[in-house]
């Protein structure tokens, strides 16, 4: 059999800072304009040489001032191509004269997209899998594109924005689009779109009930003010600092829409209402702000413009949800190719995972990491040669454990939860080596929930706090706590004499069942009945949020960048919460589940030191604060972390280019899981292989 040991793992993973370097030396800079404190740094630069080759400089240091002085930063852009280029396919609809010139259909300032293995080759088809329309954000991921994202090494570049500005404490930001930029559909992309968005979408309360996260600040959250000083710049005052908004609109929250398109579904514009309401029974929706939502949906709504790299023909309601290249795209290459460089993306619907893996082996599957599972590993590796195609072996950043709902309906777990000798207990109680092994032969790292290898963040005192086996503390623990009567098969008994201690362990995450099987058995070991169920995931989300869960066993990811989403971290996601009905009171105390957490509570005080890392531009101090959060995690033990940092595997076809098979690839939500590396810059050897 062929098996990645976990030795073999960490030399692959060893490799990543020669990916990240490489990656970062083949790319082209863009202007970002950002307004800075001084502080005492040496400040390096990363200067391209040969395409292997990163060299390091110093170009400048700083001293420490005892007055905020503003400084601006300017990265010199790269210079645009003289000329552009554009698909053969493209090339035949402009002589046709169906399109207008390349020339016409890019901004006046067009993105040059980084490259990781060079200018790239025109057609071929890439096809995935997905299943089923609740998998939207599968197509998402691959072709969507936002305002700024990530470097090859996690740091941010402009995309759709052209640049940006933000005044010394971040309360505002001035984003200037690409002039000349244009909607799918070819018509003019403007901040008259965002003005549009602002006054009839943020501002509706139809469509809009609360006052969103990504532009509000402070507590009651006050919405930013927008202006708009001409038709390519947005200017976005807060009440408040707000130091991390760009991490905001990386993933979505997009500041505007097209609105030439979407003004025709909007209940309160519309002059004809009463042929909007009948479209709105046409197509079986209840409302006219639920046929809006759909209409901007473009994964359902082939007709939305968007500003994708390949925009949809089909819907996702169909087996084959087929995207074909937007001829208005605003990227290219270094050589003014238009991109993407592949015309078509299809992505197939599949009945079942093992489907989908027989598609795998088959060879019927060029590009996906998303639905391919760590435990099929030694499956889909034996079999490379005969589908043609590599596994690449990325890094997931998720950790698998258990959230211990310390806001309980049932009085007797819920007092159990909130002791921490029983948290401590329960985590020195886990023989993580054991998973580890017999689960996933050493390839992952026994750990708390905590940013991973990778990460900037990376904290090892809440990665490795209590999370040795050590069954004998934990059951003195339990006695301490004052559960140290049992009954006659030797489980622990509550402290009431009531019964035994017997607690549910649900899940709608799949793939956990042999790992959860060893837990439960550790808990027997220290005289606690767990029991581990599977449920449906729309019946699990809705048990969450009514607060009728004892345990949600689950995978916790998104921590790579902890300043992008600390949901997970600071129980906010209502989505495996450690403590639901006080997570439901922080979204909306109205909540008839929501109970607001005890003053004095650690939970409060992780809340108040994110309240200020929100204000602070300084980064430094950001991590700081960050870390004592880590501090207090690592002492109370919410939700005892069982093993994480699993390898992703990939499927990359042979003769697919695009992605350094040398890069591993931190695999997380907030950097869009196998979609870091933009996929528009991916191309095959041999395109017409690929049709």
């Amino acid at each position: 059999m062929s098996r990645l040991s976990r030795r073999d793992f960490l030399r692959t993973s060893a490799l990543v800072a020669v990916g990240t370097a490489v990656a970062a030396c083949a790319q082209p800079t863009a202007q970002i304009i950002e307004k800075e404190v001084p502080v005492e740094k040496i400040v390096k630069e990363t200067v391209v040489v040969e395409k292997q080759v990163a060299v390091e400089k110093v170009v400048k240091e700083t001293v420490v001032v005892e007055k905020q002085v503003a400084v601006e930063k300017v990265v010199t852009a790269t210079p645009i191509p003289a000329k552009f280029h554009e698909a053969p396919m493209l090339a035949e609809l402009v002589k046709a004269g169906k399109l207008p010139p390349v020339e016409d259909r890019l901004p006046e300032n067009p993105s040059v997209c980084p490259l990781m293995e060079g200018v790239g080759k025109y057609g071929g088809t890439l096809r995935r899998g997905f299943n089923g329309v609740s998998d939207r954000v599968g197509p998402q991921k691959v072709s969507q594109k936002s305002l700024v994202w990530y470097n090859a090494d996690l740091s941010l570049r402009p995309e759709v924005a052209e640049k940006w500005e933000v005044n010394a404490d971040g309360s505002q930001w001035t984003i200037s689009l690409r002039k000349g930029m244009k909607w799918s559909d070819g018509h003019a992309f403007t901040s008259a779109d965002s003005k549009w968005w602002y006054e009839n979408v943020i501002k509706n309360k139809t469509l809009t009930a609360a006052v969103p996260t990504a532009y509000s600040t402070g507590t009651p959250k006050v919405l930013a003010e927008f202006t708009y000083p001409d038709d390519y710049t947005i200017v976005i005052k807060f009440a408040n600092p707000n130091p991390l908004f760009a991490y905001s609109v990386l993933t979505g929250n997009y500041p505007y829409v097209p609105s030439h398109y979407l003004a025709q579904f909007h209940g309160d514009l519309v002059s004809d209402k009463a042929a909007l309401d009948k479209l709105v029974k046409e197509k079986g929706f209840n409302s006219w702000d639920q046929l809006y939502t759909n209409q901007n949906t473009w994964q359902l709504n082939p007709e939305c413009p968007t500003h994708n790299a390949w925009i949809p023909t089909t819907s996702m309601t169909e087996e084959l949800f087929v995207m074909e290249r937007n001829p208005y795209f605003f990227q290219v290459d270094s050589e003014g190719n238009q991109l993407p460089y592949i015309d078509k993306v299809v992505h197939r619907l599949f009945s079942s995972v093992d489907v989908f893996n027989m598609w795998i082996i088959g060879g019927e599957i060029d590009y996906q990491q998303r639905h391919v599972a760590v435990g099929n590993f030694t499956l889909l590796k034996e079999n490379e040669a005969k589908g043609g195609y590599r596994v690449q072996i990325n890094a997931d950043d998720a950790t698998h454990g258990m959230a211990l709902n310390h806001t309980c309906k049932n009085p007797l777990i819920r007092e159990f939860f909130n002791n921490r000798d029983v948290r401590h207990a329960i985590s020195l109680g886990i023989d993580r080596t054991q998973v580890k092994e017999l689960v996933y032969d050493g390839m992952v790292t026994e750990r708390q929930y905590s940013p991973p290898s990778q990460s900037p963040q990376y904290y090892e005192k809440l990665t490795t706090s209590y999370i040795e086996y050590d069954p004998k503390t934990a059951n003195e623990l339990l006695d301490k706590a004052g559960y140290d009567k049992k009954g006659a098969d030797g489980i622990r008994l509550w402290k009431d004499g009531s019964g035994p201690i017997s607690i549910i362990a649900e899940t709608y995450t799949l793939g956990l069942e042999d790992q959860a099987e060893i837990v439960v058995k550790n808990m027997a070991d220290l005289g606690l009945k767990f029991t581990y169920n599977f449920v449906e995931r729309s019946l699990g989300e809705q048990r969450g949020r009514a607060n009728d869960v004892e345990i949600e066993y689950h995978s916790w990811s998104r921590a790579i960048l902890p300043f992008v989403d600390p949901a997970f971290f600071l129980a906010k996601a209502q989505d495996k919460s450690w403590c639901k009905a006080w997570t439901l009171w922080f979204n909306n105390p109205t909540d008839p589940n929501a109970e607001e957490p005890p003053a004095d509570h650690f939970l409060r005080k992780m809340w108040a030191l994110w309240d200020q890392i929100a204000v602070i531009a300084d980064e430094k101090k950001q991590t700081e604060l960050l870390f004592q959060i880590f501090d207090i995690l690592a002492e109370e033990i919410p939700m005892p972390g069982v093993i994480g940092e699993l390898p992703a595997p990939t499927i990359v076809k042979d003769g697919l280019r695009g992605l350094d098979p040398k890069f591993v690839m931190p695999i997380s939500n907030p950097t869009y899981h196998g979609c870091l590396i933009p996929l528009q810059s991916y191309y095959w050897d041999e395109p017409e292989k690929h049709v």
